[in-house]
């Protein structure tokens, strides 16, 4: 999301706040807003496929399905050909 984007969903919520939406204004604020969610939701779902868990012996002990997402994406040097991986 742009740095406009921000700055204009922070405008709306401000004028929101002093002296309401025109009906127009309301859903551009909440499309902006959807925007900033979905974005967010991307970023954190990218965050955490990219972690892999180890225990204090230096054992591999990522859930299955997030292993199965890392192969599916190639992370981690997780194949789909290899199931051990």
């Amino acid at each position: 999301m742009t740095p406009e984007k921000i700055a204009r969903i922070n405008e709306l919520a401000k004028k929101k706040k002093e002296v309401g939406l025109t009906p127009e204004e309301a859903v551009e604020q909440a499309e902006l807003r959807e925007e900033y969610i979905e974005g967010y939701r991307r970023s954190v779902r990218h965050h955490i496929e990219g972690i892999k868990i180890v225990d204090e012996e230096g054992n591999d002990v990522t859930p299955e399905k997030l292993r199965q997402v890392q192969r599916e994406k190639g992370l981690h040097g997780r194949s789909l050909d290899d199931p051990n991986s």
